[in-house]
């Protein structure tokens, strides 16, 4: 499985601002969009330069990151 990276900060509020992802032993930064929070998880959407919109999800059941990009792909990330 690929190994992907999420730097982000918890805000007190529970909250998170991501910062950059880490794809292919590559940091890319994001622009992040909304987020919030139902039975799935905590789910924020970003925006890779040059690419389509991705949709990261952190799971309560796993306490993992998952990316989900604009053709719904999924890959775990750490």
């Amino acid at each position: 499985m690929e190994e992907i990276g999420v730097d982000c900060t918890i805000l007190p509020d529970g909250n998170v601002q991501i910062r950059r992802i880490k794809v292919n032993d590559e940091w890319l930064v994001v622009t992040q969009g909304r987020q919030w929070v139902d039975q799935g998880g905590r789910h924020v959407m970003i925006l890779i330069a040059g690419s389509e919109s991705n949709h990261l999800i952190f799971s309560r059941d796993t306490l993992r990151w998952e990316l989900h990009s604009g053709r719904d792909s999924k890959k775990q990330i750490v």
